[in-house]
């Protein structure tokens, strides 16, 4: 089978080779699936550049990137029942703690981990179902219900922000946005936002109030947690949650501890590749419910040929997309 593989961290364009490596066989527990398209994400992306502190090789030999992907499983191992052969599924995981992920004609991986992708559904939309919607929807509903609450969602004009507002619309909140003046704001209230903000505004605090009728937040989804957590803790409603699953900007944040205390806010620190089983199989749910209501649509900036890899992962790395960056894996 043809596969994307890299043996050293650099530039997309010097360490991701496509090459002819032996097609994998399901081992037992496993399915074998026929790759249609491949999600690729910004850890993706930092875990090829070994951006990651402290780590300074690749943790196998040579890896397979990506964690996400769709296609249509061709074979299985023992214990896993034959009827699931043909059967269109999307994967989560592909690519965690595994030399081999989804940037090839085939994968190999644990059944549970293949999910049967309902019909009407893509397979490009079903690439999109795991890192980006897993953490749209665990940063939702990771709290229980929102119906007739407030959510703060920042990078509304990304992938995940982009499902978070749908989700929580779908939910029963109300959704203030923060993007970029211009198509991510346009894209946040398309997504149903209720008021799309400037997360540049030197006043940004203020005007999330403002946007809210002068209320707080009874709940934020950020992924800026280091720059943005002191406007946060101004606007937090007592007893708040920050569901926080990045802060690239700055991963050393200094925290007012008495602002955070003194109205009991919570930190909910999000990281979906460990999410508990149980867990999983809630948001799983609601991600293929939200879609089946016709509420849940992914955006596809580009697609690119498996032997594009390169540049699908220099996509990812520049600012300005609008939604999802996929390999057609032919």
């Amino acid at each position: 089978m043809q596969a994307i593989v890299y043996s050293e961290f650099g530039p997309a364009t010097d360490v991701l080779d496509l090459r002819e490596i032996p097609t994998p066989h399901p081992a037992n527990g496993e399915v074998l699936v026929r790759m249609h398209r491949s999600g690729v994400n910004p850890s993706d992306v930092k875990a090829r550049a070994g951006s990651r502190p402290g780590i300074t090789k690749p943790p196998f030999p040579q890896i397979i990137p990506h964690s996400d992907g769709a296609g249509i499983i061709e074979a299985v191992g023992q214990g896993v029942a034959k009827t699931r052969i043909g059967e269109r599924v999307w994967i989560w995981n592909g690519q965690w703690q595994r030399p081999f992920g989804t940037a090839a004609h085939y994968i190999a991986l644990p059944a549970q981990q293949a999910v049967p992708l309902p019909d009407g559904i893509s397979f490009e939309t079903g690439a999109t179902f795991g890192i980006p919607a897993l953490t749209a929807a665990q940063t939702v509903f990771g709290g229980g219900s929102i119906k007739g609450r407030t959510l703060l969602v920042s990078g509304g004009g990304g992938s995940v922000g982009h499902l978070a507002i749908q989700l929580a619309r779908w939910g029963g909140a109300k959704v203030i946005a923060m993007a970029s003046p211009g198509t991510s704001q346009e894209h946040c209230r398309d997504a149903g936002a209720f008021a799309a903000i400037d997360y540049r505004s030197p006043t940004l605090a203020q005007d999330i109030l403002t946007a809210n009728d002068g209320r707080p937040i009874d709940r934020a989804i950020e992924c800026e947690f280091g720059k943005n957590i002191d406007v946060l803790a101004d606007v937090m409603a007592p007893l708040g949650t920050i569901a926080a699953y990045g802060s690239a900007a700055e991963m050393m944040p200094k925290l007012n501890f008495g602002t955070l205390l003194f109205k009991a806010l919570k930190i909910d620190i999000s990281l979906i590749y460990i999410l508990p089983r149980d867990e999983r199989a809630r948001r799983i749910a609601q991600i293929h419910a939200a879609h089946g209501d016709g509420a849940l649509t992914s955006r596809v900036h580009a697609t690119y040929p498996l032997a594009q890899c390169a540049k699908a992962h220099e996509a990812v790395e520049h600012a300005g997309r609008h939604g999802a960056i996929l390999l057609d894996c032919g």
